[in-house]
């Protein structure tokens, strides 16, 4: 009567091990996810549909890799490259290119917070942005405090209701499975949709979610590699594979979460707002969404986008402190870092900028940093030298590798499309 106990016993101790992959996968739920998902499915129907599918695909491989990376070495991603580049240019440079990045980030997730608190409060925009980077702050020294757990609770938490706000109007008005299923083949219409595309995918894969996810896994588990003698060795062994176990679980969960919410976004736009006059913003999806499904699902959408633009600005302020302390090798306060990143939001929503294109651009100029970011994670994994036995196997690098000339080579011919007018 006693064998049934052991694997209860050993459930709690595994669920215990997850929640990294779900704080980072907040990253993947942000307003500019909402802004780019929200605008193809207004502007271009079911047309994009496979590539928010093939993002969360590249996405699951990219941060499962990331993880791994803390997990093994102990050290993340930004770390690790503050070690090899051996020239202080070369890190000044690679670290200016990736704070632009985060900026970008916190660009989009103050700004998105800032709209939800117009839509829901009638808050004025200025005024939004500095609530939101209080809140954030709020939840920052939670992390500072309290620890990797406790913040991960108010993520996760946060993460339920993104999920629930932006679910609920697909189950009002359903979409097309006809056009669904047309959706699935890859293609482009014009340069506009190509330009949505690198937009959505600068969302889906956030270059600053790799960075982050490898600082959580480190915080919250790290290596102790031992050299203690065998015993010690298999310990640490057993050890490693449990948590890569539980990680490729971890994330699992939190791809399937994010991939089916910016789906569903998605789908909301294409079968409720195409053709839909003043859907281009996300002051009039949620005026359409009201006009045409209600003031009960509108209302469900600001707050979905609420705790979107809390919860990322807080992951995304903690990346940004990791990317500097790994690469300058200096580490400032959290809640410093957060007053200094959050200046460009409010000038951006101060000077009257549209707040909806300025989502949009901002997660092109993330697509943009994700070969800075994913290069380097695929070279390093691959490196024996770096994960020992833990090196990834050769479907893993080739896979790896085929993610990042697919993401370089649609940011080439988006560059090339701009500038050519074609």
């Amino acid at each position: 009567m006693t064998a049934p106990a052991a694997p209860a016993a050993r459930a709690p101790r595994s669920l215990w091990l997850l929640g990294p992959a779900l704080v980072a996968g907040v990253a993947y739920l942000d307003p500019g996810n909402v802004a780019s998902n929200m605008t193809a499915g207004a502007q271009y129907g079911y047309l994009l549909v496979w590539v928010v599918l093939a993002g969360n695909v590249m996405a699951w491989l990219i941060q499962y890799l990331s993880a791994k990376l803390g997990v093994v070495t102990g050290q993340s991603l930004p770390e690790v490259l503050g070690t090899r580049l051996k020239r202080p240019w070369a890190r000044r440079a690679y670290w200016l290119q990736a704070e632009l990045v985060a900026m970008a980030t916190d660009l989009a997730e103050v700004i998105g917070g800032a709209v939800a608190l117009n839509l829901l409060f009638d808050v004025p925009l200025l005024l939004g942005g500095l609530i939101t980077g209080a809140v954030s702050m709020v939840l920052l020294t939670v992390q500072s405090r309290r620890g990797a757990r406790p913040f991960e609770f108010v993520i996760i938490g946060l993460m339920a209701i993104i999920t629930i706000g932006f679910v609920a109007g697909v189950f009002v008005a359903p979409p097309d499975p006809a056009g669904v299923i047309g959706g699935m083949v890859p293609r482009f219409q014009d340069t506009g949709s190509v330009l949505l595309a690198a937009s959505i995918l600068g969302a889906t894969i956030m270059p600053h979610a790799i960075y982050a996810h490898s600082s959580l896994a480190r915080d919250r588990f790290g290596a102790t590699t031992a050299h203690a003698g065998d015993e010690a060795v298999r310990t640490e062994t057993s050890r490693i594979r449990r948590l890569l176990t539980a990680t490729r679980w971890d994330v699992s969960i939190a791809m399937v979460i994010a991939g089916s919410v910016n789906l569903c976004i998605l789908l909301l736009a294409a079968a409720n707002l195409a053709g839909v006059e003043g859907t281009d913003s996300l002051e009039g999806a949620h005026a359409a969404l009201a006009a045409g499904l209600g003031p009960v699902v509108a209302t469900f959408f600001a707050v979905g986008l609420l705790a979107s633009g809390l919860a990322s600005t807080s992951v995304g302020a903690y990346a940004g402190a990791e990317i500097m302390h790994g690469l300058l090798h200096v580490r400032i306060p959290l809640l410093v870092r957060r007053l200094v990143t959050l200046i460009p939001a409010l000038v951006i929503l101060g000077i009257g900028f549209d707040p909806t294109l300025a989502l949009v651009l901002s997660q092109v100029v993330l697509s943009f940093g994700i070969p800075f970011a994913l290069i380097p994670l695929v070279v390093l994994t691959a490196q024996r030298r770096t994960l020992g036995a833990w090196v990834n196997r050769r479907w893993t690098t080739a896979a790896g590798v085929l993610a990042s000339v697919l993401l370089i080579a649609l940011n080439g011919a988006l560059l090339w499309l701009v500038l050519t007018g074609a």
